[in-house]
């Protein structure tokens, strides 16, 4: 039976998780679960397993997601900015490329990492994607990974 800890709390596997606290730690870049361990071990690479409590995130399946909401965030800062610049000073095109095309990607590095933190929050708190221990794709998921694991030990 996994164990969900929540403020030093051990709760069931089945009991409820609290979406807006998984949100905001992995929107931090922490475990959704305990709010302590790193959720990444590299820039977009996730933690297989949390180094304080053990939540295992290889269910996490946030795919296309974070890059989406990032463009669509990013677009949103960005694009009202630019219309206010080009109509109240019009300036030289080279200097809305200086400006615009820098921040634009500065942006989307910044943004990208905790995004895909907070949907990764987000899918465990709502136990998709087998992060639902009583599920079949979780138990599908832990097939594969112990074939996985056979074959390469």
């Amino acid at each position: 039976m996994s164990i969900d800890v929540v403020h030093g709390a051990h709760l069931p596997a089945d009991a409820p998780r609290a979406f807006g606290r998984a949100f905001w730690r992995g929107l931090r870049c922490r475990c959704p679960n305990c709010g302590e361990g790193k959720l990444f071990t590299s820039y977009l690479k996730v933690t297989p397993a949390c180094s304080v409590c053990g939540e295992d995130y290889t269910p996490q399946r946030a795919d296309d997601a974070p890059p989406y909401f990032t463009i669509f965030i990013v677009g949103h800062l960005v694009v009202p900015p630019l219309l206010y610049v080009e109509n109240h000073y019009s300036p030289e095109l080279w200097i809305h490329f200086l400006t615009w095309i820098p921040l634009t990607a500065l942006l989307c590095v910044l943004f990208l990492q905790p995004i895909k933190g907070a949907v990764v929050g987000w899918q465990w708190a709502q136990r998709m994607h087998g992060f639902d221990p009583t599920s079949d794709e979780a138990r599908e998921t832990k097939k594969l990974e112990a074939a996985r694991l056979e074959r390469l030990g």
